[in-house]
């Protein structure tokens, strides 16, 4: 991460013609916001007195407290490389504070940096890496989006089966000169369907950069002609959408999940943080798979987890330990999708690891088979259980781990149960044309 004082990014503004700059804030549904300034007004931003009206984002204050400051972040500064060379765009990914300069408790960026916090405090820092995939799809005549697609490539792929390399090749090209480490970019499974994965940071700056990853794939699919949606599972019968997240916690510099001594080289901690997420992950699902559409991926047969089991030996399982040992050691989190949060996401899954330390909750034996190919029987003999399987029933184990809801805190889960339970409400009343095709002619 680049580091700015106050100076440096007025010059800076200067020297490269920046005329607009972009305040951006993420609410609590995972949605990026931005109120558009010039640069004559860019010295009263960064001296915190940006105010706006928080009634007006959903999830945040009602109209009779509505006053709420953006704060910026010295160190996001980005000048967007898309937009015109004189007049340029830049912009600061900002906190939320009240009018009496406390952080907004309904500041999902500030719910991830008390976590980071906390894991601070016990010497630890939190390293995650994302795996974000999405979809590319044609746009109409008017340019609003669908689910058309002309070609039909899989797993790594390539030109000219491939339709989408070009427009993938520019996404990276893009993301590197804003600074991104892009490891590496493929065709996923299925077709339409992207990958690229950047390399792993600290757990704020991820954050960060997947909402910049999210708005740079969504504009430079627009300048192809094409809209890129982050949808879990915009197609029936096509595998979804995921952002499976690698997590490492370090100590003095070193990885705390590897031991050499260890049969399958893991640590005590990295035990006992497997365990914490497995002992709470049905209550974070809320929020790691937010929507009504991210349980239609989370189905058998489409590569997407559906048991709380881990594994350091198959890919099926909810928890995947990847090969690599030493500092490489991580911990894979494969049901998470791309519409989550990712400052609440990383909050959950940090806090949720943290209690399996403190508490030394181990996991239950690892599943090193096919978990689909386990018999009903065979999976209640291990005691493998399911995550949830609709948008009512995560909201439902949120409502009762009150851990979880701790994390978030009263202001966000009250806000978020209400809004995800209006979400569903809407959903189930819908007639769909699955039900008509169904029963229309039948009864």
């Amino acid at each position: 991460m680049k580091k700015y004082s106050k100076e440096d990014i007025l010059q800076l503004v200067k020297e490269q013609d920046v005329e607009f700059i972009r305040l951006q804030f993420t609410d609590i549904f995972g949605c990026l916001k931005n109120v558009a300034i010039t640069s004559s007004q860019l010295e009263k931003a960064l001296d915190n007195q940006c105010m706006f009206d928080g009634s007006s984002i959903e999830g945040f204050v009602g109209i009779e407290d509505s006053d709420l400051y953006l704060y910026p972040d010295f160190h996001t500064l980005e000048i967007f490389p898309w937009r015109p060379q004189q007049g340029k765009v830049a912009r600061l990914i900002c906190d939320v504070y009240r009018p009496g300069g406390e952080p907004f408790e309904g500041d999902s960026r500030y719910i991830l940096k008390k976590a980071l916090q906390e894991a601070k405090d016990m010497g630890y820092k939190f390293d995650v890496g994302p795996e974000c995939e999405f979809f590319l799809f044609h746009t109409d005549e008017n340019g609003r989006p669908t689910t058309i697609t002309h070609e039909q490539a899989g797993y790594f792929d390539l030109g000219p089966i491939d339709l989408g390399e070009n427009a993938r090749r520019d996404m990276v090209l893009t993301l590197e000169e804003m600074g991104f480490v892009v490891e590496a970019s493929h065709h996923e499974a299925a077709p339409a369907q992207h990958e690229i994965d950047f390399k792993y940071d600290e757990a704020l700056a991820t954050a960060d950069n997947i909402m910049t990853f999210k708005l740079t794939v969504k504009t430079i699919a627009r300048r192809h002609g094409l809209h890129a949606t982050f949808m879990p599972k915009p197609k029936y019968g096509s595998n979804g959408s995921g952002m499976h997240i690698n997590m490492s916690l370090s100590k003095n510099g070193k990885n705390i999940f590897s031991d050499e001594k260890d049969p399958l080289g893991l640590s005590k901690e990295a035990y006992y943080f497997i365990g914490g997420i497995m002992k709470h992950i049905k209550g974070m699902c809320a929020i790691t798979n937010p929507l009504v559409n991210s349980y239609k991926r989370l189905v058998p047969g489409y590569e997407a987890p559906v048991y709380i089991a881990w594994s350091a030996a198959n890919r099926s399982p909810l928890i995947r330990v990847p090969a690599a040992r030493g500092e490489g050691t991580r911990i894979e989190l494969r049901c998470p999708d791309s519409a989550a949060n990712p400052y609440l996401a990383l909050a959950v899954c940090l806090q949720a690891g943290l209690d399996g330390i403190k508490n030394q909750i181990m996991p239950p034996e690892s599943i090193d088979c096919n978990i689909y190919e386990l018999s009903v029987e065979e999976r209640k003999a291990r005691m493998v259980e399911m995550l949830p399987g609709t948008l009512q029933e995560a909201i439902n184990e949120l409502k009762k781990d009150e851990f979880i809801r701790s994390v978030l805190g009263e202001h966000v889960s009250e806000k978020y149960i209400e809004a995800k339970q209006q979400e569903w409400d809407a959903y189930r009343s819908q007639v769909t044309d699955w039900e008509v095709g169904q029963y229309l002619y039948k009864f």
